[in-house]
């Protein structure tokens, strides 16, 4: 029995060391940078940081990101952000507070937004909801309200989304963008498939920026000629 235990024994000390001796596949550092490199044909994922009052952020809603949908739909995936440089914080009863840059308004309209973005998914339809409410969010419930309407938008479950506990939420969660490196420092920033360089460039000329990096990534997009 000793000397069955014995030859097990050595069976397995020469597999652990052949295994651990065995030679490796060397790294390959550009065939790893071509795993993580998006497809030629992949979207610029555009995620937009805003605040709803920002004339800036409306400026670049309807002058810049509307009409890069527009031309070329295909080569944009938008994510919105409505939070901008808001902070958020706890009541003793557990309830979260919210405020804002231009007011408890704004705090109103961001929530409202935040419901939209996630309630709509069609991406055109999401877009024409944004730039339809950030034309006019004084009154943000009203602005909702006309836009839904004029993008038959359904109403009700974003309603209760923004009137419940929920909307806080979700707009608490848009506080991630406090987490951008470098840090916010203007509204609105723009994140091209996450980079926040020439931001001058991309609040100017989004869909310049966004040929650019389409065209880097294979042949230049048709649109972009």
């Amino acid at each position: 029995v000793y000397l069955v235990l014995f030859v097990i024994f050595v069976i397995l000390l020469f597999k652990s060391f052949t295994s651990s001796n065995a030679p490796t596949e060397p790294a390959n550092p550009a065939q790893d940078d071509l795993l993580m490199r998006p497809a030629a044909d992949a979207p610029v994922y555009v995620m937009v940081f805003y605040e709803t009052l920002c004339p800036d952020s409306k400026n670049f809603v309807l002058k810049q990101l509307q009409p890069t949908f527009m031309r070329a739909p295909h080569l944009i995936d938008i994510q919105f952000v409505p939070y901008g440089k808001a902070t958020t914080s706890t009541k003793a009863d557990g309830s979260l507070a919210f405020d804002c840059q231009h007011g408890p308004i704004e705090c109103e309209g961001n929530t409202i937004h935040a419901c939209v973005v996630e309630a709509v998914h069609d991406a055109k339809t999401r877009l024409n909801m944004i730039a339809c409410m950030i034309r006019d969010n004084m009154i943000p419930k009203d602005a909702f309200y006309r836009c839904a309407k004029e993008n038959s938008v359904e109403i009700e479950s974003i309603q209760k989304c923004f009137d419940s506990p929920h909307g806080a939420e979700l707009l608490k969660l848009h506080g991630a963008t406090h987490a951008l490196r470098p840090q916010v420092s203007f509204i609105p920033t723009v994140t091209l498939d996450g980079q926040q360089g020439r931001q001058a460039s991309i609040l100017k000329d989004l869909f310049g920026e966004v040929c650019k990096i389409a065209s880097g990534r294979g042949p230049k997009p048709v649109v972009c000629e």
